[in-house]
């Protein structure tokens, strides 16, 4: 499959490339088998990276079919297909009848998926927090304010590039 080439745009300045390489570092760190695998072992769930991605897009959005939550993943929907089984199984998330179309189902969390990603999700701000422990509050929120900013700015660029209109993030975000 040939690739489009590069939209006429100047190149990236000294600070755009070290925020990509600043990324390139923490996207390692955060994806490492060995540090998910910790993680989990804190947080007591035993679940892949797959599972724990697709539990925490349905924790913070409302109940969604497969091939909405594959979208908003980026993956395919048999991959989801086959996460939601796994998860099915293990008593995090049940199947519910799309209000819209009882044909379809939506998938939700079960009380032990909410308990789930509650408990990953401490686990995770708890090595945050030891990790930025010398930071000062001020710091931590404008890093926050500024990580929100850029997501929604890459989301915005992201229906840009893929219906060719742009979109206000804020308001296509869930």
């Amino acid at each position: 499959m040939p690739t489009e080439p590069l939209p006429d745009v100047p190149p990236a300045s000294a600070e755009v490339i070290e925020i990509e390489r600043a990324l390139t570092r923490i996207t390692y760190l955060a994806t490492r088998a060995r540090q998910h695998e910790r993680l989990m072992a804190l947080a007591g769930v035993p679940l892949d990276r797959a599972a724990v991605a697709l539990l925490r897009q349905i924790a913070d959005s409302e109940p969604l079919r497969p091939g909405e939550l594959a979208q908003r993943l980026g993956v395919e929907a048999s991959h989801v297909t086959r996460t939601v089984q796994q998860l099915q199984r293990s008593g995090y998330v049940t199947r519910v009848p799309d209000p819209d179309d009882r044909r379809a189902q939506r998938i939700e969390l079960t009380d032990a998926g909410r308990e789930a990603v509650a408990r990953v999700r401490e686990a995770g701000a708890r090595g945050m927090q030891r990790a930025l422990s010398d930071w000062q509050p001020a710091e931590l929120r404008q890093l926050a304010g500024l990580f929100h900013r850029m997501v929604d700015d890459f989301l915005a660029y992201a229906v840009d590039d893929e219906s060719g209109q742009k979109a206000d993030a804020r308001t296509t975000t869930a």
